[in-house]
């Protein structure tokens, strides 16, 4: 998908009219027929009853197929099905922070929220929801347009919700309506980078890793896997050869002390807190999100 949004963008910037103009059609003729045949499929497999809508199911579960169906209009699920269950996907993040994520409302692809227990009043609240919960909404529902958080201390609008608003992408669906791509606008990722054989790292224990060009503590207690930057906020040293004590992170410089489970608040001083990268599994592999800049 991004490759094929960074080629329409080279495509509207030709420097000939005529060209430009062709080339558009050509990729808009294209979409309305694949569109066409997409529609005419899921009407055949419709027509077959009972196995037709276990089909279904399996579309709605795959995730290239999922993708294209929802790129055209097409997909099996409501978006409010589809909303709910990309905030199970994150619950297992947001429960290991001490958090949880309630669905208010879905109205005129409107998504309302209210964060709940300690990651409401962290720092870590902001990043969550900007790309842990935007990231598994977005993938499921493009055709969300904007998420309100309720209960989110940082950096607060005027009317005490942050908004997270959807960049739009360049794809339109000429049978069916927009059905836009949930891109950054750029040709880039949203950030997202895979963590390989994280599952691997052993229990009660930490592990340094370079993802994305930036510095990152792993960390495994149980079956919660957290992850962290590389440094202390309490005395500015990377957290190399930092320890673990039951559910805490321990600075090896200042010994300043870190609750892993309560999104890294300083137990010490609480208002320290560690940098929080959000960390997903999907289909047994590990993701973190990584910020721009």
């Amino acid at each position: 998908m991004e490759k094929i949004e960074g080629l329409i963008r080279k495509i509207e910037n030709l420097p000939d009219p005529a060209a430009r103009t062709s080339a558009l059609e050509l990729v808009q003729a294209l979409m309305e027929f694949h569109g066409a045949g997409l529609d005419r499929m899921m009407e055949i497999v419709a027509e077959s009853g009972e196995n037709g809508y276990a089909i279904f199911d399996d579309f709605a579960g795959d995730e290239l197929v999922g993708s294209l169906l929802l790129l055209y209009g097409l997909h099996p699920l409501s978006v409010d099905t589809r909303v709910t269950q990309a905030l199970d996907k994150v619950r297992p993040y947001l429960d290991s922070h001490g958090g949880n994520v309630e669905l208010l409302s879905i109205t005129d692809g409107v998504v309302k929220l209210r964060m709940e227990g300690s990651c409401k009043s962290c720092p870590s609240s902001a990043m969550t929801l900007k790309l842990a919960i935007e990231e598994a909404i977005y993938a499921a529902a493009p055709d969300v347009m904007t998420i309100d958080a309720e209960g989110v201390t940082e950096q607060p609008s005027a009317t005490g919700f942050v908004q997270i608003g959807k960049s739009q992408g360049n794809f339109t669906n000429g049978s069916n309506g927009s059905a836009e791509h949930p891109g950054n606008g750029n040709g880039k990722a949203r950030g997202w980078e895979e963590v390989a054989e994280l599952a691997s790292l052993g229990h009660s224990s930490i592990q340094m890793r370079e993802i994305g060009g930036r510095s990152i503590v792993f960390c495994r207690l149980g079956e919660s896997f957290y992850a962290y930057g590389n440094k202390c906020p309490g005395c500015s040293q990377p957290l190399k050869d930092a320890y673990l004590e039951r559910t805490n992170l321990i600075c090896p410089h200042c010994k300043q002390q870190y609750d892993l489970i309560r999104a890294g608040r300083g137990l010490d001083q609480p208002d320290l807190h560690l940098e929080p990268f959000p960390l997903l599994f999907e289909q047994g592999r590990a993701k973190v999100a990584i910020p721009p800049g």
